[in-house]
Order: C-alpha cells, then structure tokens, then sequence
C-alpha cells in the first residue's frame, strides 16, 4: 500500500488531484479578496452668484416720541373738569383739563373797568391841553400852564398803557384756566383728580401728551464706525459733514422690532450729532419714520440697518459653503477632471443666505455648496451643477439655490 500511494504510477494522480484542487480553491479566495474602489461621492455645486450689492451697517436702537410734553396747571386753582379719557387721541388745540376761573374773571373785569376809567380821564386832560394851547396864542393865560397839562397828558397816556397790560396779563391768565392740547398726539393717564388744588406752590403736572407720529429712532455709531464712514463717502465725492442736512434726508434708515423679519420700517437720516461723546467715545444718530398706524412706540428696542456702500460686480456663495481652518475662510471647488480644491478666500457682509467674497474666488469656479462632509481636497467626486438664485435681503425671504441639474458629460 505504501509503495503504492508513494511509488506507483497508479498513486500519482491522486496526488496531482490534491494540489489542482488546492490550487483552485486558493485562486477562488484569491478572487473573493479583490479589492474595489467606492464610486465617487456625490457633491451639489454651482458658481458664485456676481450682482450689484449694497453694504449695510446693522446697530442697535431704541424709538423715541416726535415731542413731549407734560401739561401742567400755570394758574392756581381748583381742578373742575377732565375733558378727554386717559390714553384718547387728540387733535391740537383740543381743551383737556379746565381750572375754576371765576376768579380771574374777575380780575379781566376790573382791568376792564379801569381801563375804562383811566381812559376817560386821558380824554378829559387832552380836552383841557387843547383849550390851554388856545389860551397860550391868546396870551390869556401863563405858557407854565399849558405845558404842564401836558405832562398830565402824558401821564394819563402811560397810566392807559399799564392798564391795557394789566387788562391783557388778566386774559393770559383766564386763558391758563383751560388746558388746551399743545398738538396732535395721544394723553397719558391724568395726574390729579377732580376738585384737587393745583398751581398753588408752581406748576403741576395734569397730564403727559406725546406725538408718536412721525417717530425718532435714536442710536449711536462708535468712533472707528464714523471715521469708515468718512472715508468711504470721501472716496465715492459724497458730503461728509454731518451739518448738511439735506443730504441726511437722502439717507435711507431700515429697522426692524424683535419679533419681525428683516427690515420692514422705511425712514431716513435726521441728525448726527457734531462732537463724539468722550465718556464712550460714539456719536449719537437719530433718524425718523412714518408712524400711521402707531405701530411704534417710544421705548422700544429696534435693529437698525444704513447703506454705507455699494459694489457694483459682487461675488456671493452660499454662507453654509465656507468653511475656516488655521489659514482662515476656505471653499471647496470642484475643477475640469471633478478632482476637490481648497481655496482661502477673504468673506464679506451676509447677505440673507449668501455671503459676498471679497477676495480668493473666481467667477468661473463651482463650489460645493451641499454634501461637503463627502469632499475633501484631492478627492474624486461626482458633481451635481447647481445655480444660486437670490432674492433682497432685508425681506423675510432667504437667498435660495435652485434643484440641481446633472453635469455635462
């Protein structure tokens, strides 16, 4: 047996069959083991978008009524009537609080009176001038005595004068017995009620009436945001004194409350303050809006946003396209062969969804704008071409990119 299985022919061919078997089996694992590369991930680009766009300056504000003004009690007396109800609308010249004016009344008739009197004594004395200048021509009487009446006339002149103020300051203040409404605004709740004394140690304070149309919006620039400012109007041959306040009304002012999208509020520029604040180094601004609807009250905090700049040809990409690392701001772009670039590039002001590139982009490139976590630089991908459509910022709406589109092969 031995001899047969080492030995003999017959024993041969069972050994060859053992190694062709073997060897199949390994060129079988062999074939199982080989290894295939992953497809190309799929990446969404599309070019910057190049437009015309404005640069902003976003701080923050508060609003502040038009005028204001406390309505106080100038005379003295007993509070007899409150003609509007708190917080009601008025028109200018509208009365609002009325004083007991029994006594100054009065004292209108007495001047009156006195006047009167007074007047008809200056009468009888230029009667009597007139009959002593006859008698002077007529050397029948002393020149002494003309001229003295004359001096009493004066004197019933000037007396006749202080009776005419006097007459006038007692109307002034039977006039302060009704509070009138200064101009169109709307009323605080009343300080005093009915039948209080007021006026009898100085001017109390009835009521608080504000105009919040139109309405002021104030806030502040600091020193280096002013001196931008400046330059960039320098550069562009615009005014940069802030006196010429014709040109501040061409100015245009956005702003915006807590709870709203964007910029709905439309003003302009009112004033800017000519000396910088030394205690915070800032300028106060103020700018002024339609109020209508009284939409707007004082008080509140708003955001505020003005032009400060325009590009003609700006480069936009998607905000969620940049991506930063040691070197600073970077894109993904995909070239001719679909192989992943890095580019650094210096980012500007967002703008909604989009973000202007100042600098490191081309407008040729195509950025990978979604499935960047697939693409990485010296990666083969798969491109989706895509276009950035934008809407105005300022609005509610976002900068959109469109569905994307399969590349040309």
């Amino acid at each position: 047996m031995l001899q047969l299985l080492t030995g003999s022919g017959i024993g041969r061919p069972a050994v060859f069959g053992l190694a062709a078997l073997s060897t199949i089996a390994l060129a079988a694992c062999g074939s199982r083991n080989t290894f295939v590369p992953p497809p190309p991930a799929k990446v969404v680009v599309a070019q910057p978008l190049q437009k015309p766009v404005t640069l902003y300056l976003e701080l923050t504000g508060n609003t502040a009524a038009f005028r204001t003004a406390n309505l106080v009690a100038r005379v003295q007396g007993y509070l007899e009537s409150i003609d509007y109800k708190d917080g009601a609308a008025v028109t200018k010249g509208t009365q609002l609080f009325g004083i007991e004016r029994d006594t100054y009344q009065a004292q209108v008739d007495q001047a009156k009176a006195q006047l009167a009197k007074d007047q008809g004594v200056l009468g009888e004395a230029q009667v009597d001038l007139t009959r002593y200048q006859t008698l002077k021509q007529e050397q029948s009487i002393a020149s002494q005595q003309a001229e003295d009446q004359a001096f009493v006339v004066q004197q019933d002149k000037a007396t006749v004068g202080i009776d005419q103020a006097n007459l006038e300051t007692a109307n002034i203040n039977l006039g302060f017995t009704t509070v009138l409404a200064p101009f169109d605004g709307v009323l605080g709740n009343h300080q005093v009620d009915l039948g209080n004394l007021v006026g009898a140690s100085g001017p109390t304070t009835l009521a608080t009436i504000v105009q919040i149309d139109p309405i002021y919006v104030n806030f502040t620039l600091s020193e280096p945001q002013y001196l931008a400012i400046r330059r960039i109007n320098a550069k562009a041959g615009l005014p940069i004194s802030s006196s010429d306040l014709t040109y501040l009304s061409t100015i245009p002012i956005e702003i915006g409350l807590q709870d709203e999208q964007g910029y709905p509020h439309k003003g302009h520029l009112d004033y800017v303050s000519p000396q910088v604040d030394p205690a915070t180094g800032t300028i106060a601004v103020r700018a002024i809006f339609e109020n209508k609807d009284d939409s707007l009250l004082p008080g509140l905090f708003v955001r505020v946003r003005g032009p400060i700049a325009h590009q003609d040809k700006a480069l936009l990409t998607r905000n969620d396209a940049i991506g930063t690392n040691q070197e600073g701001s970077y894109v993904l772009v995909v070239g001719a062969d679909n192989v992943v670039q890095r580019k650094i590039v210096k980012t500007g002001q967002r703008q909604g969804q989009l973000v202007i590139i100042d600098s490191g982009l081309d407008p040729g490139d195509w950025v990978v704008i979604e499935g960047i976590q697939q693409a990485f630089p010296g990666a083969k991908v798969e491109p989706q071409r895509s276009e950035l459509k934008s809407v105005e910022t300022g609005s509610s709406d976002d900068s959109k990119t469109s569905g994307p589109n399969p590349a040309p092969k």
